[in-house]
């Protein structure tokens, strides 16, 4: 289902309360024109899943963390963060990946460039 950014924090604890408690997968896609980041959510007892679609705009690319409703938010977020620079609010997001790099320019955005000079510490 798509959401908009402000209401991922309600819709999954509400989902939560409904139990959908493991979370399964966040993840994010460039479209070029938006991204759009997902979250698949399961419900172990029911064996059925939820998915939560955000679409955001590159140039102001943030959501709110879900590290209080679901702890394996933890690093997929950090990941998202790395390799799409897709912010998240509500934390420090530590790098995992690329733990030396410096550089604002995200990897799996289509927009970046390989040949072009990066910083690492």
């Amino acid at each position: 289902m798509k959401i908009d950014r402000t209401e991922l924090v309600k819709k999954a604890s509400d989902l939560k309360s409904q139990g959908y408690s493991y979370l399964v997968k966040l993840t994010a896609v460039d479209y070029e024109q938006h991204l759009e980041v997902i979250y698949i959510l399961r419900n172990m007892k029911e064996n059925k899943d939820e998915t939560l679609e955000i679409d955001l705009d590159p140039a102001d690319a943030w959501v709110p963390t879900l590290v209080g409703n679901f702890k394996a938010a933890d690093w997929y977020e950090r990941e998202m963060f790395e390799m799409f620079g897709i912010d998240v609010k509500g934390r420090n997001v530590e790098r995992l990946l690329l733990e030396k790099w410096n550089g604002k320019a995200a990897p799996l955005r289509k927009n970046f460039t390989w040949n072009a000079p990066y910083e690492t510490s």
